[in-house]
């Protein structure tokens, strides 16, 4: 690997900024450029991420993905002194299934336990004993994971790494990546707004939500479009301490936040489009789907207040919602890291390491990503994850 090599990550948010700091960290000594639209980062997936990690993932290549970003978290502050603190809570996901997909969460988290993650599979009655404060009605399973899940402060996160990366000497460019040229199958310019161009060795696709458009722009395909997902923070007579990141048969999805909870439901899929532009909050899901939804499985619910709203996107591969990592098959310095459909943020860290591997060295060193790589796109062969909120 030459000293004189460039990378340019398009992207600046967790996902960009992990990469940047993994290149360093295992020797990368060329240049780092990171071109990012918004350095104030108000409406990135990062920052407006409900922020939690899991274990509990229907492919094995997540969860170890999960497992080495819990195992980040746990080292910031070796990494980045005593005073690094993102707020992290070691408390497992409780995932609610119906009867019908008892047999195969059997077989799920057998395939979990079997990667590293460590997952108890509860009765209905087990779960009611360690959550009293549940409705069983219309369960038939359920999982926790007892280890390596929780939530985080992704601010403070993407802080950290952005710091971490500036002090090795990364630098990090506020425009908007509009187009590359090529020659000989390989990327060698990429275009700013500014109407600068950046000579480039290696060109990495982290725009998030924006990936699929930006491809786009390159004259390509991905499969990559920006979901509008609201987030509601409640106040209700439950108290937290004891509750896990809940997520029910219904779709909601909930946790405790300060002294309350956050919470959030999608819409119905076919009122789901392209939420370019769109942050408005979906204020209409809270009493059609949400509430109700609430106060059946956890009755202290049903009395809520709201104290604000939020929404922000994130990427969703409509192939398969899993992510696309490595290099694209037209070219190959083109190296993506995308789409992972809600489960960016807890990926980001083994995503970083991993196209940092792949730039150092043309392999994986550590962990094996080539079940997530381009390949499946060209083909329209999905590696569905089907653990998804």
């Amino acid at each position: 690997m030459s000293s004189t090599e460039t990378v340019v990550i398009i992207g600046g948010a967790i996902v960009g900024s992990c990469t940047a700091l993994f290149l360093r960290e295992l020797g990368f000594m060329g240049r780092i450029r990171v071109v990012e639209r918004d350095p104030t980062y108000a409406r990135s997936s990062t920052a407006l991420s409900a922020a939690s990690i899991r274990s509990q993932f229907g492919c094995p290549v997540n969860v170890r993905m999960s497992l080495f970003g819990t195992e980040f978290l746990r080292s910031i502050k070796r990494r980045f002194g005593d005073d690094a603190d993102i707020g992290f809570v070691e408390r497992g996901y409780l995932i609610l299934g119906t009867p019908d997909v008892a047999p195969l969460w059997k077989e799920g988290v057998a395939m979990q336990r079997q990667a590293g993650a460590e997952v108890d599979l509860l009765t209905p009655s087990d779960a009611l004993t360690r959550f009293p404060w549940l409705n069983l009605e219309g369960l038939g399973v359920a999982t926790y994971g007892v280890r390596n899940e929780g939530w985080f402060d992704a601010w403070s996160l993407l802080q950290l790494v952005r710091r971490g990366a500036r002090q090795h000497d990364v630098e990090y460019i506020e425009a908007e990546a509009t187009g590359i040229d090529t020659a000989n199958g390989r990327v060698t310019i990429v275009r700013l707004s500014d109407g600068t161009s950046i000579p480039a060795d290696w060109c990495v696709n982290a725009a998030g939500p924006s990936s699929g458009a930006l491809m786009r722009r390159f004259g390509l395909d991905l499969p990559v479009e920006p979901r509008k997902r609201t987030v509601f923070s409640i106040r209700a007579p439950l108290d937290g301490r004891g509750v896990p990141m809940v997520f029910d048969t219904s779709g909601f999805w909930i946790r405790p936040e300060g002294e309350g909870f956050i919470t959030g439901i999608a819409p119905p899929a076919d009122a789901d489009p392209d939420a370019t532009g769109d942050f408005e909050p979906a204020h209409e899901l809270l009493e059609a789907l949400l509430w109700p939804a609430l106060a059946h499985r956890i009755p202290a619910l049903e009395q809520l207040r709201v104290e604000r709203a939020w929404a922000g996107h994130y990427e969703m591969n409509t192939l398969d919602h899993n992510g696309v990592i490595g290099p694209h098959d037209a070219l190959p310095n083109l190296i993506l890291a995308t789409g992972f459909s809600g489960h960016g943020v807890q990926h980001a860290p083994a995503t970083g390491r991993g196209v940092a591997e792949w730039i150092l060295h043309g392999a994986y060193q550590s962990l094996d990503l080539s079940p997530l790589g381009h390949a499946r796109i060209r083909s329209g062969t999905p590696l569905h994850e089907t653990v998804v909120y």
